[in-house]
């Protein structure tokens, strides 16, 4: 069972030690492993990770990328956020140009990757299928990502999400781990830029960025193209305070 936790954790080490021990929804719980036993034939020779997927990246990152779930033949079977298929590659190759990246490519834990003062997350830890998490399962989800933000609080700067779907997921989150959320809430947009204000003495101005997902549909239609990627990027970079 995985529940929240008590006392919480100090460290976002012990975040992810126990995120990735998470059975807290079975549908996602059973497709994930079953996902990892039938594989897909182009890496049936490998063993699938099958479990919740952590962020990655550094414990003081200044920006935060948000995404939507780890992909059934990507994270699920790399264990590592957007490591392993076409929308990591696509994510990767632009923050490399960004000078966010050490290094263009993602394909499995131990290839070198280096995230330059950025981590990347997801409000569903979990491979979902179809790609569709249920709300239940969003909100189920929710304690990770607030825990991983106030975890964060003393060097994140901005935050990018990546979609429609995360951006209305980490609202609340935002809200929850100390941040005042506008009324009305901000819209999703590529290129939206909204600033939070700190809700809490501990707590300081959030930069929030909307940018298109870098799923398959968005990349292979040019409705998001590797410079508009990057310019985002870029933008939300230099807000963090990162050097780009």
């Amino acid at each position: 069972m995985s529940a929240h936790r008590d006392p919480a954790p100090e460290t976002l080490a012990d975040l992810d030690s126990r995120l990735v021990e998470c059975r807290a929804c079975p549908r996602l719980v059973a497709w994930r492993e079953q996902v990892a036993r039938e594989k897909r034939a182009a890496f049936r020779d490998e063993v699938y990770w099958g479990r919740p997927v952590p962020g990655f990246g550094p414990a003081d990152a200044a920006l935060l990328i948000v995404g939507l779930a780890p992909a059934a033949h990507g994270g699920n079977r790399t264990g590592r956020m957007f490591t392993g298929d076409r929308s990591g590659d696509f994510l990767y190759a632009a923050m490399y140009e960004a000078g966010l990246a050490s290094q263009p490519t993602a394909t499995h834990p131990g290839d070198g990757l280096e995230l330059y003062g950025t981590r990347v997350t997801s409000p569903v830890h979990c491979a979902p299928p179809a790609n569709k998490p249920t709300i239940i399962e969003r909100d189920t989800c929710r304690h990770w990502l607030e825990e991983e933000l106030g975890l964060l609080s003393p060097t994140v700067r901005a935050v990018l999400v990546l979609g429609g779907f995360g951006w209305q997921a980490l609202l609340p989150v935002l809200s929850g781990a100390g941040w005042e959320i506008p009324v009305p809430r901000p819209k999703f947009g590529h290129g939206a830029h909204v600033t939070l204000a700190p809700g809490r003495a501990d707590r300081r101005p959030l930069h929030l960025f909307g940018c298109y997902h870098v799923s398959q549909q968005n990349t292979f239609t040019g409705r998001l193209t590797p410079s508009m990627l990057t310019t985002v990027l870029t933008d939300a970079a230099r807000t963090a305070g990162l050097p780009v």
